[in-house]
């Protein structure tokens, strides 16, 4: 007896929630590909038809999209047992070039999802207009591709590159060179000395740490482009994070940890004094822990400095003042940044923010 209670519970349960649900709004197919379509031709859609499987009727009351580039179109003419509605979903392929699938979900007057549709493709991009593919105006006919280089950690014995893309959109020739602004000394710099008119061409960087190097921590340059001996408005930024060498695969490592990754001291007087807060810095590692840089603006101040060592299973106690002093009324943000030879996670930001009043 137990045994077939269990039987029939088991059966009741596969009912409920293992079998397919049988759909009320049939559309064979229910999905459509519209296989490789070419953006610059626009729109394009394709009619669904449902047959109504119930034995009552059925209002269409929405069909809700996963994206607004996808378009239904239907009726809410009520549809009786036996008869058939169709849904047009129009696609437009505009600045969304590659491989799409769009669902499409259909609910009926009692609130119910009754049907789900399906439409994918391919999408063709269309040329890019020069403006478009330079987006950035430099001044003097040059045009960049755009004007931030970000390359993240940037290892002892490591060389990062990238590329900034350039073009003279002017009619006539124009001479070039890059003015260094902030240099670390990490990072070079490349470019044609001269563009022919329509030319394109690119800005080479290369961040590049010897091993020898004593530089840790974030490094920030701006390079200015100088077109026909004027200076541009605009100028190239690239920055990485200055770290350890990565460590062999045998290799015992630190393993940082901090307590607290955002202080909130509440509300201050801005003519009151440095506000105080005390963090800690763990050594979860299997080899000691050296702080490396020791970063913020002249709000927050820390009394941890670069070179403090601490040993496996160790702490080290962090002061972060904060100086409403040098701050705005209201709300205020600022940064500590803590770079260590932790070779899992070199860099820890944390956030100290308060509330400025007089």
């Amino acid at each position: 007896m137990r045994h077939t209670i269990h039987i029939l519970l088991t059966l009741f349960a596969l009912t409920l929630f293992g079998a397919p649900l049988r759909a009320q709004l049939r559309f064979d197919p229910a999905a459509w590909d519209f296989g490789t379509i070419e953006e610059e031709a626009g729109r394009v859609s394709h009619r669904f038809t449902g047959r109504n499987e119930t034995d009552k009727p059925l209002v269409i009351l929405d069909v809700v999209t996963s994206c607004g580039c996808t378009a239904p179109e239907f009726s809410r003419r009520p549809v009786l047992p036996g008869e058939e509605t169709e849904i047009t979903v129009t696609f437009d392929p505009r600045d969304r070039p590659g491989s799409f699938e769009k669902q499409l979900h259909v609910y009926s007057t009692a609130r119910e999802r009754i049907a789900t549709l399906t439409v994918r493709g391919q999408v063709a991009p269309r040329p890019r207009s020069l403006a478009e593919r330079y987006p950035v105006d430099a001044g003097g006919g040059l045009r960049l591709s755009h004007t931030l280089c970000a390359f993240s950690y940037l290892h002892r014995g490591e060389t990062l590159q990238s590329v900034v893309g350039i073009v003279n959109d002017s009619p006539r020739p124009i001479r070039l060179a890059l003015r260094p602004e902030t240099p670390s000394g990490a990072l070079q710099a490349r470019c044609p000395g001269l563009l022919a008119p329509g030319e394109e061409a690119t800005i080479d960087l290369a961040y590049r740490l010897p091993a020898g190097s004593t530089l840790y921590g974030t490094l920030r340059e701006q390079l200015r482009p100088i077109v026909d001996q004027t200076p541009s408005a605009v100028a190239v930024t690239a920055h990485a994070i200055a770290v350890d060498a990565a460590p062999g695969p045998h290799e015992k490592c630190p393993e940082a940890e901090i307590s607290e990754n955002f202080v909130k001291f509440g509300v201050v007087k801005q003519s009151g004094r440095p506000v105080r807060r005390t963090l800690t810095l763990r050594n979860r590692g299997r080899a000691p822990l050296v702080v490396r840089a020791v970063e913020h603006d002249e709000r927050v101040a820390a009394s941890c400095t670069p070179g403090a060592t601490i040993a496996p299973g160790g702490t080290l106690p962090i002061e972060v003042a904060f100086d409403p002093r040098s701050s705005d009324f209201g709300p205020a943000s600022a940064h500590l940044t803590l770079v260590t030879n932790d070779p899992a996670r070199p860099m820890r930001r944390i956030r100290v923010t308060a509330i400025v009043e007089q």
